[in-house]
């Protein structure tokens, strides 16, 4: 099961988690409210806690994502650049080199927008990153070779730091391609959700009659935000793209003759 699926089944749960809660605290409420005249004498302190405790972890998850999704689109342009730099300073290179290595740029663009358009088949884009990595080495090689038959030192002290900035950035954007929401924090929010639903419930039973409409928009609401929050953090499978972003790295390996 890829995220995206997975996304979409843990918000369906949680919706009807979130309704098997608010039945139950309702019930819950009336059992009580029978037994006893003060029964939801003291609860709005505790409501307000859980409920506020909620939208603070709602919050910061949501923050989160979007702070990853912009920090993988900043990496993709960093990327961009750097490949873009290199690439033009190979004319520091002696004429006759240049078109193997300009061939050499172009694969390894070609593997590098593989290691994400093969997503989320994470076997096939294990083996595109690998083939980059291959690729990276071979580019190095090659320029380590021209840079000691270079009497001007212009490939060492031009090409080869442009080169290392490239081959830097992959290993951030791999890094930030498995960095996620900790599953402690989510399933922290999952529980905390589920609670405010039993309270809510609960609360509820001050009513002769339970109100669907608002129980079932209240599930509506929690369960969409939970799945937004997972699309973000997980913008390579689910509705949320980094396809503008890709279009700099595409448009960079077209431009490559």
């Amino acid at each position: 099961m890829n995220p995206a699926q997975m996304a979409v089944v843990i918000s369906i749960c949680l919706f009807f988690g979130m309704v098997v809660c608010l039945d139950a605290g309702y019930r819950m409420g009336r059992y009580v409210a029978k037994k006893t005249e003060n029964a939801h004498e003291g609860t709005s302190t505790i409501q307000a806690a859980v409920f506020a405790l909620l939208g603070l972890l709602l919050g910061f998850t949501f923050a989160n994502g979007i702070s990853h999704l912009d920090q993988r689109r900043v990496l993709i342009i960093q990327e961009s650049n750097a490949i873009g730099t290199a690439y033009l300073r190979l004319d520091l290179l002696p004429a006759n080199q240049q078109p193997e290595m300009r061939h050499l740029f172009r694969q390894y663009l070609d593997a590098r927008l593989g290691v994400y358009e093969k997503l989320p088949d994470l076997k096939a884009a294990g083996e595109e990153l690998e083939h980059a990595a291959q690729l990276q080495q071979g580019i190095w090689s090659h320029a380590i070779a021209a840079s000691s038959a270079d009497p001007t030192q212009n490939v060492a002290r031009l090409l080869l730091p442009a080169l290392n900035d490239m081959i830097d950035v992959t290993t951030s954007r791999t890094i930030a391609l498995h960095t996620h929401l900790p599953p402690l924090i989510f399933g922290l929010s999952i529980s905390v959700a589920l609670l405010s639903g039993l309270i809510a419930g609960y609360d509820m039973a001050r009513r002769k009659s339970r109100s669907w409409f608002h129980g079932l928009l209240y599930a509506v609401v929690i369960s969409i935000t939970i799945f937004t929050v997972l699309d973000l953090d997980y913008p390579r499978f689910g509705l949320i793209r980094l396809t503008a972003a890709d279009t700099a790295l595409t448009q960079l390996r077209d431009s490559i003759r």
